[in-house]
């Protein structure tokens, strides 16, 4: 039968008392219990560790939760600002450049009609009479002005065409046909300059 192991002497000990080899060794601190229902203390935080960042810490590769996301603006930030080109001033004679389009409208086209038909330069300055006229006192004044002419000068075609049979037609019609598309054009130029032409040799009809 084993007999238990019988205590050791040891001579530095206090009191030269032999040592029981089950009490703890000399300096040994047991560990602190956590009371009941508290959360356990984690692990200590090793400043030589890679990274040199405490348990639960910085993200590798990233910065701190809820910091700027990929861009480098906050969310909800302010965003870059818009670049607005310069606007060109308004032409010359005209509040805008759509004013002046539609002026040219008038003139020339009713030149255009002239030139296709002889019978037909009225229709480009009613439509821009009728689209504009009421928006723009400008458009207006050209349109009516080109309206005019163009109305005068095919009542004079449609003369001519008439009298075609008594060979006065063969005059009048060409004459016609020409001063709508000579004058026309003129009228479109001068428009362009940003001055209403006043076209000759015309009846106002349309106020």
């Amino acid at each position: 039968m084993t007999e238990p192991p019988s205590p050791t002497w040891d001579p530095g000990a206090a009191g030269g008392q032999p040592q029981d080899p089950s009490a703890p060794p000399q300096g040994f601190q047991p560990p602190r219990q956590q009371p009941p229902g508290q959360p356990q203390d984690g692990p200590a935080w090793d400043a030589t560790a890679p990274g040199g960042y405490p348990p639960g810490g910085y993200p590798q590769g990233g910065g701190a939760p809820g910091g700027y996301p990929p861009g480098g603006m906050p969310p909800g930030g302010y965003p870059p600002p818009t670049y607005y080109p310069p606007t060109s001033p308004p032409p010359l004679g005209y509040a805008t450049a759509d004013d002046k389009t539609w002026a040219l409208i008038a003139h020339f086209g009713g030149a255009a009609g002239m030139f296709i038909s002889g019978f037909l330069g009225w229709v480009a300055p009613l439509i821009a009479l009728v689209n504009k006229g009421n928006q723009s006192p400008t458009v207006r004044a050209h349109a009516v002005a080109a309206l005019n002419f163009h109305l005068t000068w095919t009542i004079v075609a449609v003369v001519g065409y008439i009298t075609l049979c008594f060979f006065i037609g063969f005059i009048i019609l060409p004459i016609a046909w020409l001063v709508g598309v000579i004058l026309g054009i003129i009228g479109g130029l001068r428009a362009n300059e940003g001055q209403l032409y006043h076209y000759p040799m015309s009846i106002s009809i349309v106020k």
